[in-house]
């Protein structure tokens, strides 16, 4: 499960207690929760996000930085947040296969990933020229068109063949 956090929710003091209790009342696995970031919230009170994301990391989350590429790409955050996968930002996957820019960027970052052990998801594949890039350097984790549109969650839960309970 993946979850968006805003800046203004990252620096919310007790940000770690609300994830916290919401992992005990639904039960849920805290390694199969993923905190999707943006590097933009990283950039306020650096010491109070580098505590906080640390909590949240002590509960077993994972830690994902969206977008990545888009804001301020420092490659310190990859380190100093302990993050455990990035997401490339649709805007290089788009023209990745085409431009030889945006092809050496997907790369770079593809190839720093894993010599950092952190796992990349790629945004916006919406065709199979893509995907062959991005397979073909090492990418595991791909979402877009190509696949699916964004749906309603009923859809989904149809479409895994998952009972309404099995899905909460």
């Amino acid at each position: 499960m993946s979850v968006n956090l805003s800046a203004r929710q990252v620096a919310r003091s007790d940000v770690a207690g609300c994830v916290e209790r919401v992992l005990a009342a639904t039960g849920l696995e805290p390694g199969l929760l993923d905190l999707e970031i943006t590097e933009h919230a990283l950039l306020g009170d650096s010491d109070h996000s580098t505590a906080a994301l640390r909590e949240l990391k002590s509960l077993g989350v994972r830690l994902v930085l969206d977008d990545f590429g888009t804001g301020y790409s420092s490659l310190s955050h990859l380190r100093r947040f302990t993050i455990d996968a990035l997401k490339i930002d649709r805007s290089f996957v788009d023209g990745a296969d085409r431009d030889s820019d945006d092809g050496a960027v997907v790369k770079a970052v593809l190839g720093m990933a894993g010599a950092l052990g952190v796992d990349v998801t790629a945004e916006g594949v919406e065709t199979s020229a893509q995907l062959s890039l991005l397979r073909d350097h090492g990418c595991r984790f791909v979402q877009g068109y190509l696949f699916a549109p964004p749906g309603p969650a009923d859809d989904l839960v149809d479409l895994l063949g998952l009972t309404p309970a099995a899905a909460a």
